[in-house]
């Protein structure tokens, strides 16, 4: 039978497909089923599956039973995701932070249903920064990363971050400009793709992250891509997936396997021009590249892999922030 890896989408308590079988029953066997091992979990969502190793001669349908107690296969919701043999994955959202869900593999044919075993995991807790702003969190890995873009204004110390007016202002002139600026000044943006600041504020020793959190270097970054097979398939398991926020009809490529949500929020240069929303993202590390450009990551609305690249120090770029 031929393996089959897909990728669905799966809101919390809704049953997303059924199917009926129409295949000829002769010897039918008993499928078999293994859970996968939950490797991407955030806050508020979480990306589960199964394996369908054998189908038993059978048309098979396979998933996950899934809920907050052991056994989910009898406490828990059931949710299809399954038509075939192979590694099937799906994203279950609307959890609740920091609670334990266990979750059972299954694969069912005209013989009966056999289940995989049961494992478990617990979602982190949300952050906040120094203005109560929230964050989901997502462990990949070893790591545990904000799920969002920064958008604080004041250091961690409660000093405010300076910015600019206009916020088109040329600040080409200053040596060390330590700023921060919604997208194009229109502050409605923030709340979506988070703030663009400068290297020199981001590396300020007031710390942009909240408490317990820092901007991460370069090898993290790459610790990070090492997690989700490489910077060649990274881009593509890191992304938001669909057009809410980049650019349509392209991000074909995206699934967020990793539930990090990565969004397009563009950059600012030293001229005030403000560039490339919904198209790229752009994010800090702490490392320096020379002494006048840092290393950060570059997300594309058009390709699979994530980039390393130098950037001026003095643009605005995005901030992901990870556990000390």
């Amino acid at each position: 039978m031929k393996r089959h890896n897909i990728y669905w989408i799966i809101p919390l308590m809704i049953l997303f497909f059924s199917l009926v079988s129409c295949k000829k029953e002769e010897d039918v066997a008993l499928p078999s089923a293994e859970t996968y091992w939950p490797r991407y979990i955030a806050s508020k969502v979480a990306t589960v599956g199964c394996t369908v190793k054998s189908e038993g001669n059978s048309y098979v349908t396979g998933g996950i039973y899934m809920g907050t107690s052991p056994n989910p296969e009898t406490t828990g919701i059931q949710f299809q995701i399954a038509s075939d043999t192979g590694t099937f994955l799906g994203q279950i959202s609307g959890l609740t932070p920091g609670t334990q869900y266990f979750v059972k593999g299954y694969a069912r044919n005209a013989k009966g249903e056999s289940l995989g075993g049961e494992v478990d995991f617990t979602t982190p807790e949300t952050i906040l920064d120094i203005e109560d702003n929230e964050y989901e969190t997502v462990k990949i890995g070893t790591q545990l990363w904000m799920a969002e873009n920064l958008q604080a204004t004041k250091y961690d110390n409660g000093d405010l971050i300076g910015t600019t007016t206009p916020a088109t202002l040329d600040i080409s002139g200053e040596v060390t400009p330590e700023y921060q600026w919604p997208y194009s000044g229109e502050v409605s943006m923030a709340g979506i793709y988070g703030r663009l600041y400068t290297w020199y504020a981001v590396t300020d020793s007031r710390n942009v992250c909240p408490t317990g959190w820092h901007i991460p270097t370069d090898a993290e970054w790459t610790n990070l891509e090492t997690a989700l097979g490489g910077f060649n398939v990274a881009g593509s398991k890191l992304k938001e997936s669909g057009n809410s926020h980049w650019i349509h009809p392209y991000n074909l490529d995206a699934t967020n396997e990793s539930c990090f949500e990565a969004l397009p929020g563009g950059f600012r240069d030293q001229a005030g021009e403000f560039s490339l929303i919904e198209n790229y993202g752009y994010w800090w590390s702490s490392t320096g590249s020379d002494v006048s450009n840092a290393w950060i990551r570059n997300l594309s609305f058009q390709a699979i892999q994530i980039s390393r690249i130098d950037f001026s120090k003095s643009r605005g770029a995005s901030v992901r922030c990870i556990k000390d």
